[in-house]
């Protein structure tokens, strides 16, 4: 799993529960919550939907390593790495 897979699969969880954003400018290094129309429910939808897909869990603590794309890839890839994916 590369870094870019793990952003494009934060950008279809986004996509799948605010269908109606527009993410073909998100910058990868701009805190999502700062381009995006996602509240603190959405955010969770996103831990949820990763933990009911890929079985990845994200512990509240480190909720903020996703942040941003870039953040996410960066948590995301070992978890992903790890799982054999």
């Amino acid at each position: 799993m590369t870094k870019d897979e793990c952003k494009q699969i934060v950008l279809d969880i986004i996509a799948d529960i605010a269908p109606d954003e527009d993410l073909s400018h998100v910058k990868p290094g701009v805190r999502l919550r700062d381009q995006l129309q996602l509240d603190s429910m959405d955010f969770l939808d996103i831990v949820m939907e990763l933990r009911k897909r890929h079985g990845i869990e994200v512990p509240e603590a480190d909720y903020q390593q996703l942040a941003s794309l870039d953040s996410s890839a960066e948590y995301l890839t070992p978890k992903f790495i790890a799982l054999g994916k």
